[in-house]
């Protein structure tokens, strides 16, 4: 049996989990989020993530272990986290797993963040203690993967474990960050995305405001949602619902109108997708697979506008579990394990990559 333990600390989570790696189970999975701290600031500050982390990692880490019902002593790897991230919460992450590695002999292995995302769809099930989380086997490779967060918005051409390339990418902000921003120009809290789905759904998800949609370039595979934000802004302006100056006029900004707008706005977040899967799906035909991961793949809608692209064009289509979309350990010690297959060793002066 070799045990993999991974622990994330890229952002404001902070994330500790345990790997069998002979067995391909998930054996454990602990997450202390920070929302509460953060939604008050409008997102996440870089200084309290870090502090609440130092404070947490610890006690995260000893949970999972008991939680697998193992000790360190029978760890063979520790998979870190070792960026894209916020410089702070990942030093702590970075630090500890180091500090473990060398106490306790431990192999140590780097992972970046997004690797961990781009094969969190492997990550099979519903995880609980009593139910161990198997690997997908049905994926294959080559596949397709989008990957969405508040931090990134990217297509992936996934050709092996740890071997992918970008197909296409947003040129401006996150689909993620439009979330966000415009739940807060509604004035609603952090995170937006499950704010702006919920006002959706009670408004149909009907597009009644039209806004501007990225237009395909050729076989371009390109996001953009700088200018989609803007767009919601300045109608919102127009219709007397917001001044620039103050902020939400609330007597004008009715609930319906935020619903209206929360539609409008996944419907069209949804259309810039799907445009864009289906020049990927026409430019690598071979491909059998397609997998929706990153924080924004809980979103319903958005599965199901990706479900049905994939049906049309003949794909499976695969997303990670909704509780591995956002930044967790389950996927670190997953990808942590395959490195370990291939002898993707670091040594102690591993660094946090930015």
């Amino acid at each position: 049996m070799t045990l993999i333990l991974g622990i994330e600390t890229s952002c404001d989570e902070t994330g500790a989990a345990v790997y069998d790696l002979e067995q391909q189970r998930i054996l454990s999975s602990v997450i202390f989020s920070q929302i509460k701290e953060h939604e008050k600031y409008g997102g996440v500050v870089p200084e309290i993530a870090s502090r609440s982390q130092l404070e947490k990692i610890n006690s995260i880490i000893c949970a999972s272990l008991q939680e697998a019902n193992v000790s360190i002593d029978q760890i063979d790897v520790i998979a870190v986290a070792q960026g894209p991230g916020l410089a702070g919460s990942l030093f702590v992450g970075l630090c500890f797993a180091k500090g473990i590695a060398w106490s306790y002999n431990k192999k140590l292995v780097g992972v970046n963040h997004l690797d961990g995302h781009v094969f969190s769809s492997f990550l099979k099930g519903v995880f609980t203690p009593s139910n161990n989380l198997t690997i997908e086997q049905n994926i294959g490779f080559p596949h397709l993967c989008l990957s969405v967060s508040g931090g990134h918005t990217s297509l992936y051409l996934v050709k092996d474990f740890g071997s992918y390339e970008v197909v296409g990418q947003t040129i401006d902000d996150a689909a993620g960050e439009a979330f966000d921003k415009i739940a807060k120009v509604l004035g609603f809290g952090y995170p937006g995305g499950p704010i702006i789905e919920k006002l959706a759904q009670q408004a149909g998800f009907q597009d009644y405001f039209h806004y501007p949609r990225t237009k395909p370039r050729g076989q371009e595979v390109f996001f953009s949602f700088s200018g989609l934000k803007t767009a919601v802004l300045y109608d919102l302006v127009k219709r007397g619902a917001y001044d620039l100056n103050v902020g939400p006029i609330v007597q004008n900004l009715t609930d319906e109108l935020k619903q209206q707008v929360a539609s409008s706005l996944l419907v069209c977040i949804g259309d810039i997708f799907v445009n864009n899967v289906k020049i990927a799906f026409k430019k690598y035909p071979n491909i059998k697979s397609f997998t929706f991961v990153g924080g924004v793949a809980c979103n319903k809608y958005l599965r199901s506008r990706l479900e049905l692209i994939c049906n049309k064009y003949q794909k499976n289509f695969f997303f990670a579990p909704p509780q591995f979309c956002t930044d967790n350990a389950a996927m670190i010690a997953f990808v942590g394990g395959y490195k370990a297959l291939k002898n993707e060793f670091s040594d102690l002066t591993l660094d946090v990559k930015i």
